[in-house]
């Protein structure tokens, strides 16, 4: 290999080891955030011809800082953006010096963009607010760095821009340093940094300007490079989601993820959630071999030296070192989509690898993001932070999110539309006695009453449908059982809700000690009555296949479930045909062997009401009006 070779492989090996700073800058409209960072690129050299020919070009044609390059452009690239002169979405940019890498987030200022900087600040480890000399902290200010605290970002720098506005004023520099002083004592943001500085001049961008003398600190660039962030990942909880079980042979079981917390050592005793189960690390591996230690955000395959069941969603843990298993907790909420909150819905919660449905149980509060104070709500609408609490189906593997943000966030999902609604910080667990009290006094008499706490239009709404009985009636053999389930299966297989009651079954069961005497006959179909009251009471489309000879018992039967929602259906099959589809039970009948049978020693009464609707021809002749009037009457 070559000298040449040499430094070149040199350089990328030290390249390869400088550490990553992710940040972010965020402050109100025109005060120069994509210029700060457009200058950070230019006059620490990182541009490429090209890209400098192409800014000096539109700087020409569409910039916004008069004869002076626009470098506001580098990063604005959107044309809504370069045509109002602001920043809409989140942009990215990477670049690296001699100490550090950088990923740089430019976020919008609009308060109607706040998601977007919540986006661009999840994984930042630094920001960079900015305010305006000439107008001091205003409320985007202090709104940005409460969303800043929110986030848990640990390391802030107040950048004090257009000084040049102000003649590089030493006063009202430091007007600007004790206001914000004051409001920050309310938040929880351990390491502040003020830098008097001119982005569109370059002053304290890269070097210390000349026309601050009176600052003593550090350019923008040379703190970026030299603020410590080593500290600020979890080094102790060792929390290790698992992502994917690794199958490739009979031989090898393996369990891939990214390291979210602590360090973990090849040899030690993990412990896997929710089972509990222990074992010892066999092996970490990675693409480049296999290692002794990993840590975040490092990508890796663990085995283990015993076989214990692990799936996605898991989590591999120390055992004398454990994350909260809980299903209820607090959190608070960053609303993002365009539709508002609806907290009587299930969402599904995506948290590290595990996902589960989730309800709300409880909005605190919501924040006035500008002013911090707090007011009662039931919903929250799109950019909107509140304080919730939650109750998952699953228990969740989490931390604190002040604790560790690898473990303390998450998202929640729209089952329908799939749209990601919102993104959470876990603030603690709640523990199910402190759960609030949702039951209102009006609905506690329900309770007491026996009433439902869910309306009918609450079930129509959620399974579209109305929930009604179809009553199918006619002679032993007439097919209407056969009609009954061939029901059934087309209305699941379009997604109704519905349930079959017909009479050997209930007969076998509900009422095994009736006998098949006028009486008991009433008596069982009395039952199955109450049993379709309380199906439709709770949304569910009833579908009924008894004989009920007589128009007093269909009567009776009407007033328990609800004329309005009783619909008679007579089967016309004649009594020849029927006696061949059950030549056994008619012989029987005919013998004297049984007792009671309709259409035989049994009066049947034909049904008359206008209601009524008589199925005639073959099965499939029948099958039609009856599906025609539950897709027209009962499904939306």
């Amino acid at each position: 290999m070559s000298a040449s070779q040499l430094d070149i492989k040199a350089f990328l090996d030290q390249d390869e080891k400088k550490d990553l700073l992710r940040l972010l800058t965020a402050g109100s409209v025109d005060d120069g955030k994509s210029t700060l960072i457009g200058r950070l690129l230019f006059d620490s050299k990182k541009l490429y011809e090209d890209q400098l020919t192409a800014l000096e070009d539109d700087s020409k044609r569409m910039g916004h800082a008069g004869e002076d390059i626009d470098y506001a452009l580098l990063l604005d690239g959107l044309k809504a953006e370069r045509e109002q002169g602001i920043t809409i979405d989140v942009a990215y940019r990477y670049f690296s010096t001699n100490k550090r890498k950088f990923i740089i987030a430019d976020t919008p200022g609009h308060e109607q963009y706040t998601r977007n900087m919540v986006t661009g600040g999840s994984t930042a480890n630094l920001a960079i607010i900015l305010v305006d000399a000439t107008k001091g902290v205003i409320t985007q200010t202090k709104r940005h760095t409460f969303l800043t605290s929110l986030l848990g970002i640990k390391h802030v720098i107040l950048a004090v821009n257009k000084m040049d506005l102000v003649d590089y004023s030493e006063e009202r520099f430091n007007e600007i340093v004790e206001e914000y002083e004051a409001f920050i004592t309310r938040l929880d943001i351990p390491d502040v940094h003020f830098i008097p500085l001119s982005a569109l001049k370059g002053e304290n961008v890269v070097e210390k300007s000349k026309l601050t003398p009176w600052y003593e600190g550090k350019s923008v660039l040379r703190m970026l490079e030299t603020i410590h962030i080593a500290s600020d990942r979890n080094f102790i909880d060792m929390r290790f989601p698992v992502q994917y079980v690794i199958r490739p042979d009979k031989d090898f079981r393996g369990f891939a993820g990214k390291v979210a917390s602590g360090i973990v050592r090849k040899g030690e005793v993990v412990m896997a959630l929710p089972s509990g189960k222990k074992s010892r690390i066999k092996e970490i591996i990675t693409y480049e071999g296999k290692h002794e230690e990993a840590f975040p955000p490092q990508s890796v395959t663990i085995t283990l030296e015993d076989e214990i069941d692990i799936s996605r969603g898991d989590m591999l843990i120390y055992p004398n070192n454990r994350p909260k298993v809980e299903r209820h907790f607090e959190a608070m909420l960053v609303w993002m989509d365009e539709e508002k909150m609806n907290t009587q819905q299930t969402y599904i919660i995506k948290h590290n690898t595990h996902s589960t449905k989730v309800n709300f149980e409880a909005l605190r509060y919501k924040i006035d993001v500008n002013t911090l104070h707090k007011t009662p709500t039931d919903h929250l609408e799109l950019n909107e932070i509140g304080r919730v609490v939650l109750s998952t189906f699953k228990p969740l593997f989490f931390d604190a999110y002040r604790k560790n943000r690898a473990t303390g966030a998450f998202i929640l999902i729209d089952p329908i539309t799939h749209n990601t609604c919102a993104v959470g910080m876990l603030i603690d667990r709640v523990a199910a006695k402190n759960l609030p009290h949702k039951i209102s006094d009006s609905e506690l008499e329900k309770i007491d009453s026996g009433r439902s706490l869910i309306a009918p239009e609450q079930y129509e709404n959620k399974y579209n449908q109305k929930a009604e009985t179809i009553w199918l009636t006619g002679l032993h053999g007439c097919g209407k059982n056969e009609l009954a389930y061939i029901m059934e299966r087309e209305l699941f297989e379009i997604g109704a809700k519905v349930v079959l009651l017909d009479g050997a079954t209930l007969r076998n069961g509900l009422s095994r000690e009736l006998d098949f005497s006028p009486e008991d006959r009433d008596e069982h179909l009395r039952r199955v009555a109450h049993i379709c009251k309380l199906l439709n009471d709770q949304g569910i489309i009833t579908i009924c296949s008894f004989i009920s000879p007589t128009e007093k018992v269909r009567n009776e039967i009407a007033g328990i479930i609800g004329e309005d929602k009783f619909h008679v259906f007579f089967v016309d099959t004649d009594l020849e045909t029927c006696k061949k589809r059950q030549p056994a039970l008619y012989e029987k009948a005919a013998k004297g062997e049984i007792y009671n049978l309709a259409g035989i020693d049994l009066t049947y009464e034909t049904p008359k009401k206008n209601l009524v609707e008589t199925l005639e021809g073959s099965l499939e002749e029948k099958l039609t009006p009856l599906m025609d009037f539950v897709k027209e009457k009962l499904l939306k």
